[in-house]
């Protein structure tokens, strides 16, 4: 009995020493309670630099994880389990956040750099007064061409995307609000629509797209467009930077039937567990020479008008990625619809998607 009351003191000693062991580890790592931030973004939607830069000037450590939807992002912070100090979603998404009570409001006593924010791109429809949310990117969606294949005049429209000369020449981007909402702006609907009528007339619309439509994909379109695999594609702004920077025949075309205006922005979900250093990294991202290069890197465009100063001009003066304030005011934000919209949306986008194959 004695000596297996001494192997046990001995295991719950030896264990003991692990358990130190291990927390001198993650201490000397960087890793141990406030002093790491727990960040969620989208795949490839920061300069890796910057995350270098942030924890040599604050002594944080920065534990990264993306994601590729809205949906996914809600769904994991949902559901808990990691506890994420910083975010950023789009609009629509912080909307629905915002209802189901999973953010944080921002406490402006802490943050600096707010003014460098261009006034037309604050207090939008889904965040009045950006109580939850401080601007991170924004950008169009929008039509990619080649001009190896296709002449300039011949794509400045959604409905030029069911001309039969592009018989297996298109790439859409995966998504059902995209997809669902170009062909309802292709008829001068709503792409916030919740008319059975116009949505059904959207969904076979897209129906006599099919012969066009080589592939509904993600990320890959940037390989296929670059390395000239598609005549045309469909896809969000800062993606069609990239593409254009790889390939000089590629275009951006802005549709005059309007099209979907969006915004990614960074929120404080309720998980956090650091706010000091969430507040550290918001303060960090809205100083004009790290939004600049950010914006730099990613292609996507900056709400920082300070930041948008130090870019290059033929950057800035590019109005396919930086339009005017009149083409602006033509495009439409994505709304939270609701569960029983965002399911017909995504079944009649999936009706469309078997019935290509």
């Amino acid at each position: 009995m004695k000596k297996l009351q001494s192997l046990l003191i001995g295991v719950v000693a030896i264990i003991g020493l692990l358990f130190i062991a291990s927390h001198q580890l993650e201490k000397a790592q960087g890793f141990s309670g406030n002093n790491t931030l727990t960040i969620y973004n989208w795949g490839d939607y920061i300069d890796p630099t910057l995350l270098k830069k942030f924890e040599e000037e604050t002594d944080y450590k920065v534990s990264y994880e993306t994601f590729d939807s809205n949906e996914a992002m809600f769904t994991k912070i949902q559901q808990g389990g990691t506890a994420y100090d910083i975010t950023i979603p789009s609009e629509y998404m912080i909307q629905k956040m915002m209802k189901e009570k999973m953010l944080k409001p921002l406490d402006y006593k802490k943050i600096k750099g707010m003014d460098q924010i261009d006034a037309k791109f604050k207090n939008q429809a889904f965040d009045p007064n950006n109580t939850y949310s401080i601007p991170y990117f924004w950008g169009t969606l929008g039509i990619i061409y080649n001009d190896k294949f296709i002449n300039s005049k011949d794509m400045k429209e959604w409905d030029d995307l069911w001309q039969p000369a592009l018989k297996n020449n298109v790439m859409l981007v995966d998504g059902a609000r995209e997809v669902l909402g170009l062909s309802l702006n292709s008829d001068n609907h709503s792409l916030n629509s919740k008319n059975q009528a116009e949505l059904s007339n959207a969904k076979e619309k897209l129906m006599t797209m099919v012969p066009n439509v080589k592939a509904i994909v993600a990320d890959e379109i940037k390989m296929y467009m670059i390395n000239e695999e598609s005549a045309a594609a469909v896809s969000f702004s800062g993606e069609a930077a990239e593409m254009l920077a790889n390939n000089q025949h590629l275009h951006y075309v802005i549709p005059s039937q309007g099209t979907n205006l969006w915004f990614d922005n960074m929120v404080i979900p309720k998980t956090v567990k650091n706010s000091e250093g969430a507040y550290a990294f918001i303060n960090f991202m809205l100083r004009p020479e790290n939004a600049a290069q950010n914006a730099e890197y990613i292609g996507y465009s900056t709400p920082n008008k300070a930041a948008k100063k130090l870019l290059p001009k033929e950057i800035t003066q590019d109005e396919q990625f930086y339009p005017a304030d009149s083409v602006i005011k033509n495009l439409e934000v994505y709304h939270d619809l609701g569960p029983e919209y965002l399911g017909i949306y995504n079944d009649l986008f999936l009706e469309f998607k078997m019935h290509r194959k």
